[in-house]
């Protein structure tokens, strides 16, 4: 297969500073795209600023003959980090929503204000950059999409509700911005990624060299993200160079009309409830499975608009 370069392509990464947004800002630069290094440069828990974060992978990608500039807009105000990219170049093709940030909180320990913030960053931050963004790729009908959720998403984490509320609730913007791209050759997608990071303890140096360094981030990334990519609406859990592909599996389940459909029932069937031997797995978009079930096949079938 040809490489896959980014010549005169516009890419926006948040949380670029560090950890998997560094690799991927310095993979896309490498490949010949123009980047937008955004990070606000505050601390792992989202306290504080320092702008010498963003400037420092600036320098680096500059140093290594590629082309960037600093953005340190937080992500709440997407529409100035945006327009970083508007500015300076005029378009912005490739939106990387990156940025995030991590501390645990179990739920008897659980502050509005810790639930909020946690929510605010990932969730609303990526909402915000990528309704800021959205218009100029309606425009020239081009747009690629990264979301990040996390396996915390996926899965869920004893003592991080609120990220992996967080993380979860990303997945679901993804799919509506996946489908609303259809025909406009605007892709979206999301990642779980399994990775050493700032965030999880890791220096610049240790993820270099570990197994699960961020370096196996970034090619998916660049896959995800170029033209000739048809791929939207997936989820991909990735990490230490395993990739998986996520999917919505239903089980046969249980039809319970009418006066059969009581709790005593219920419990009774849990074998035929539970067995996934003929499950289905509803594509994006489709949200009447139990409607074509009762209505009919011919009925209430979305998923194509």
């Amino acid at each position: 297969m040809d490489t896959l370069t980014f010549e005169g392509r516009v890419v926006v990464v948040t949380g670029a500073g560090n950890g998997i947004g560094r690799a991927y800002a310095h993979e896309f630069a490498r490949r010949g795209a123009k980047v937008v290094v955004n990070d606000l440069g505050g601390s792992v828990d989202g306290q504080g600023n320092d702008g010498a974060v963003a400037d420092a992978v600036v320098a680096e990608i500059v140093a290594a003959n590629g082309t960037a500039i600093a953005s340190y807009d937080s992500v709440i105000d997407g529409d100035k980090v945006v327009a970083s990219a508007i500015r300076e170049w005029g378009r912005v093709d490739i939106l990387l929503n990156n940025a995030g940030i991590a501390y645990m909180t179990p739920m008897g320990d659980m502050t509005e204000e810790r639930w909020k913030t946690m929510l605010s960053v990932h969730l609303d931050g990526s909402y915000a950059c990528t309704y800021a963004a959205w218009s100029h790729m309606m425009e020239q009908k081009f747009g690629r999409i990264l979301f990040t959720s996390s396996p915390f998403g996926l899965h869920a984490c004893p003592g991080f509700s609120h990220y992996a509320a967080a993380k979860a609730a990303v997945l679901g913007l993804m799919k509506a911005v996946a489908l609303e791209g259809r025909g406009q050759n605007i892709n979206a997608n999301a990642v779980a990624p399994y990775s050493l990071s700032r965030m999880t303890g890791g220096t610049n140096e240790e993820q270099a060299t570990s197994a699960i360094g961020p370096r196996y981030l970034a090619q998916l990334a660049i896959w995800l993200s170029h033209e000739e990519t048809t791929e939207t609406g997936g989820v991909f859990e990735l990490g230490g160079g395993f990739i998986h592909r996520v999917r919505n599996e239903l089980s046969a389940g249980l039809h319970l009309p009418d006066e059969q459909h009581t709790a005593e029932n219920i419990a009774a069937g849990q074998e035929t409830l539970n067995d996934f031997t003929s499950s289905t797995h509803p594509p994006l978009g489709d949200f009447n499975t139990i409607g074509r079930a009762v209505f009919g096949e011919e009925h209430f079938d979305l998923t194509e608009n």
